[in-house]
Order: structure tokens, then sequence, then C-alpha cells
């Protein structure tokens, strides 16, 4: 009897495990498939690697000179603020970039009002009542611009220069030809450029700076700091995230189904014309094109077919932050840490019902939405204001 009593909660217990994969049968066809496909512990050691950024390696001293972001020592009392925010729980401000500083105070409640002064690559400038330390982006949330007209949404960082490279190209970890690359660049590729500083060009690299010497680069064509283009090549928005080169499998997967979901993604959109994601860039399947990647599914990193696309979304996203013409109908992040290609607060997952980013082009002209990739690490994002 204890024998047939254990076989029947054993079946009951399969039975229960394998709702969510019947789930994902009755979905419709442009969510994210998932695979039974064995993962190996190889496989799976790369993934937590790659998913995770160090923080050492961000602040490591470096050959030559790096972007310097403000100090909390350049604000006071009166400065002004950019934001308001909320915490996500009961956190620390620190006095320097660090864990392991010296604490200025501690905010009990999560509810309090706090005011954003600066927000960096990593951490946030923040002031509670008259207190001003530093806290990580990931604790923070409910970001408010104080003045919405004249302040970008939070997490914007706006394009100056979308630019070629002229060869085979290094993004460097500091202006220094001498130091470390984060990733070498195809000849022909397509980047967009944050900021330009003693020869160098500055870039965006997941969740610190990138630095590009500016002779590796060519065909530079201003963004426009408005809706208005400056001339016909201008685009009026650009974004430009980068992805792992890993020679793994699953990670060249990865790569294909980016380029896939560039190539589907490209298009004219009218005044008044909505886009959703994953019916513009799916069905994420085989024979769309789409192989095997990680993506998270349930709570768990699996092998699913269009794994690699949500970079795709995260780095169009940061494009259309960009523009006050575009207004987000529908995007939710990568959980409470978010993705890590991207500074924190600035991904949109994508994949099913729940997880899809939607938009709609409300200025009173067409727009041109383009991705660009070289299956080389980098993947840029363009919007051009279409002529009539």
């Amino acid at each position: 009897m204890l024998k047939r009593l254990l076989a029947l909660l054993m079946a009951l217990c399969l039975l229960i495990a394998a709702l969510p994969a019947v789930a994902e049968d009755d979905d419709e066809d442009d969510e994210i498939e998932e695979t039974e496909e064995s993962i190996t512990q190889e496989e799976l050691d790369e993934l937590l690697q790659l998913d995770e950024v160090d923080e050492d390696e961000v602040v490591t001293q470096r050959v030559g000179d790096v972007y310097q972001e403000k100090n909390r020592e350049d604000f006071d009392k009166n400065s002004p603020a950019l934001y308001t925010c909320q915490l996500t729980d009961a956190s620390s401000l620190f006095t320097e970039r660090s864990l392991n500083s010296k604490r200025v105070t501690y905010v009990r409640s999560a509810t309090a009002k706090l005011d954003v002064l600066y927000v960096g690559s990593f951490w946030a400038i923040v002031r509670y009542k008259d207190d001003i330390g530093y806290i990580k982006r990931d604790r923070i949330h409910k970001v408010t611009p104080v003045d919405p007209v004249n302040t970008p949404p939070y997490g914007v960082q706006k394009s100056v220069y979308v630019a070629t490279t002229a060869d085979v190209c290094e993004v460097r970890k500091s202006m220094s030809d001498s130091d470390d690359s984060w990733v070498v660049l195809n000849p022909g590729t397509k980047l967009s450029i944050w900021k330009l500083q003693d020869g160098w060009a500055i870039v965006p690299y997941w969740r610190t700076y990138g630095y590009i010497n500016l002779n590796d680069l060519t065909d530079l064509v201003p963004v426009s700091p408005t809706d208005d283009p400056i001339n016909e090549e201008s685009p009026i928005a650009a974004y430009t995230s980068y992805y792992d080169m890993s020679s793994a499998k699953i990670n060249q997967s990865r790569i294909i189904n980016i380029r896939v979901a560039c190539q589907r993604l490209t298009r004219v959109m009218q005044p008044g014309e909505s886009l959703n994601f994953n019916k513009q860039v799916g069905p994420y399947k085989a024979k769309n094109g789409y192989q095997k990647a990680w993506v998270l599914l349930n709570g768990k990193s699996v092998p699913g077919y269009g794994g690699g696309t949500c970079q795709v979304s995260s780095t169009l996203y940061n494009a259309l932050l960009q523009l006050p013409g575009v207004e987000i109908i529908q995007r939710r992040p990568h959980g409470p840490s978010g993705a890590k290609y991207l500074p924190h607060g600035v991904d949109a997952a994508v994949g099913s019902d729940a997880l899809n980013l939607q938009f709609r082009n409300n200025y009173d002209f067409p727009i041109r939405v383009e991705g660009h990739t070289s299956d080389d690490g980098a993947l840029l994002m363009l919007v051009y204001k279409v002529a009539e």
C-alpha cells in the first residue's frame, strides 16, 4: 500500500512539473520556446560567468585615463535634483563607490523620498534630508524627473555621433593603446559614441565605459540633439550595447539570434503606428533562423529558440528613451538586477505576453528603426526621421 501511495505521489509531482512546459506549448508562436536539450556543467559555468559583472574590474586602476564621473563632494544640500526616487528596501548611503566604505547614513524606510543628484554607470549620488552619498542603482526605483520638460527620462545616455570602424578596432579599458580591450571589432562595424575626450571616443560598455581611439574610426555622423535631423544622414537617436564573444556554441547561437532579430526589426513606422516587438521579431522559431541559446523562463536559465533577442529589445529601448515623441506602451526589466550588459534600470525583457516591448510613434512624421550588428560584439540601434 505504501509503495502504491509513493508511486501516486511521484506521478503527481511529475504532472505538476510538466505544467509549465504544457503552458509553453499553448502559448502564441511569438513567445520564446523552451527546449528539452540538457545543460552541461561546462555550459552552466560559462553562463554564470557571463552573467556576472565584476565590480572590481570596473574600478581597477587602468593604464590610461578614464572618464571621471562626478563625486558626492560636487554637490551640497542646495544642489538641484534631477529626479526623486524611492528605495527597493532599507539601504545605506556610502562615502565612496564601495559597499566596504564608510556609511553616510541609513535610510530605514523604503518609501522615503530621496533626491537623485547624479546618475553614473554603476552608482547614483542621492540626497536624503541633508546627507549626500552613493547608492547602487539597483537599490533605487520609482525614479521621477523633477522637471520632465527639460530633464530626460532616467537612464538616458544620448549619443553624439555614429561612426564606422576603419580597420580592426579595439574597445579599450582606458584611453591608452597599451591597455587591454573589452572587445575587438571588425572593420566596417557601425557604433554610436557617447562622448569625445582627448582624441578618444567614450562608449557605454556593460556597466562601465569603453574607449576607442578616434584614429580607428571613420565616417563620423552627428546624432541630432533634437527631433530635427542635422542632415539627411543624421539619426535622431542612437545607442550601442556590447555582447560577449565567447566561442562556446550556445553563445555563438546567441550572436546569430541577435543578427536575425535586427534584420526582422528594421522598418518604417507611420505617425500613430505602434510596434509590438514580439510580433515584429518573432515567432522565435527555427524556421525563422533562430537557434537555441540561453533564455530565462520560469525563473531559470534554459536553452530556447530566440535567446539573445532581449539584448536587441533592450538596446532599442535605450534609443527610444531619447525621443520624447515615442511613447512606451509596455516594458518590463529582467528582474531586480536587470540585464548585465546595460546600466541598471534600462533593459527591456521580451519573449511572452507579459515580457514585451511595445511603443507608439506619436510624432507627426514617420520614423525608421534600424538594427545593425557585424557579429563582432557591437549591437547598434538607430532611429531616423523619414522625410515625407
